[in-house]
């Protein structure tokens, strides 16, 4: 009897080579249906992870083979940092960096390191004992965390970045209302993200105890008031990080 986890390996190598090649090839990807999945991410994400059940049946794999959702919501980030570099920049250069660093530290980088994370403590800890030699093995494929992340990402994105940069004026005042409701929007976004990497591991069927992807929520909703009542701009705080000749 092969082993179904070399297998399961070997199937996973020769798939990432596949996915990146597709990034060049634009008339190969699924524009409409990434924008679809985009749309139900913010409203119904639960619709998502159940096409996801028909991938893994169709494609045998639970990883997207299209890369349309990354090289779109790489081109959205891209569209936001200059919108806000129009709005708070002056400086060209200054203007480059910021967008370098949406797109690779605030999305990809930051984003693998998750997906990393995440692909680790699944395969580790959270899988089901197969009650027998006979069941196939199963693991969570990295690219698939990375799926998990860029889905919880995409409602994070329209929250921080789009809904964030039309309030920024008010964002970025001084006083209470302001502090009040940055500090509101940014856990909403991030209890959000946690949410959605929490639903992305409950539909895979051979992981357990995949509610210690909520846990992090608990975390935001008691920090919120103390950073509230100390005082603490999130927006603010950002906003002076890249543009603090501006704010």
């Amino acid at each position: 009897m092969l082993p179904t986890t070399s297998r399961g390996r070997a199937s996973s190598s020769s798939t990432f080579p596949h996915y990146l090649r597709r990034i060049i090839k634009w008339q190969q990807m699924d524009v409409e249906y990434t924008f679809w999945q985009m749309l139900h991410l913010c409203t119904s994400p639960k619709v998502v992870y159940q096409h996801t059940k028909y991938h893994k049946q169709t494609k045998n794999q639970w990883a997207r083979d299209d890369p349309a959702f990354v090289v779109i919501c790489s081109l959205l980030l891209v569209v936001a940092a200059l919108a806000y570099c129009a709005a708070y920049d002056h400086s060209a250069g200054h203007a480059v960096f910021v967008v370098i660093s949406v797109l690779f530290f605030h999305f990809l980088i930051s984003g693998a390191g998750l997906a990393t994370c995440c692909w680790f403590l699944t395969n580790a800890y959270l899988r089901e004992e197969a009650p027998n030699s006979h069941v196939v093995e199963q693991r969570v494929e990295w690219l698939y965390a990375f799926d998990v992340h860029c889905n919880s990402f995409f409602p994070m994105f329209v929250m921080l970045y789009v809904i964030h940069y039309f309030l920024s004026p008010l964002l970025v005042a001084h006083g209470f209302i302001p502090v009040f409701l940055s500090n509101l929007l940014f856990m909403v976004a991030a209890s959000y993200y946690h949410y959605l990497n929490f639903l992305g591991y409950d539909v895979l069927p051979f992981l357990e105890r995949t509610t210690f992807f909520l846990y992090p929520i608990g975390v935001v909703i008691v920090l919120s008031p103390i950073l509230i009542l100390s005082g603490f701009n999130p927006s603010r705080y950002f906003m002076n990080v890249y543009f603090s000749q501006r704010v």
